[in-house]
């Protein structure tokens, strides 16, 4: 019963926006050489601090709590 509700959230893929997308990038100059390692170095330089800040936050409770 959870699931269902999260199941109709999620939207399928629809490739004719999916087209539409690429179009209005490409009409808009496009993507550069460097672009996607830079989205990919960028995404991991804002998740992998918070992940290690979370990591972090759950090892100090651990030493709270056990030592």
């Amino acid at each position: 019963m959870l699931f269902d509700k999260k199941r109709k959230l999620l939207k399928k893929p629809n490739k004719e926006a999916e087209q539409e997308l690429r179009n209005q990038i490409e009409a808009e100059g496009g993507l550069e050489k460097n672009d996607i390692p830079a989205m990919v170095l960028s995404a991991f330089l804002v998740i992998v601090p918070a992940v290690l800040g979370a990591l972090l936050v759950v090892v100090l409770l651990c030493f709270l709590f056990f030592m």
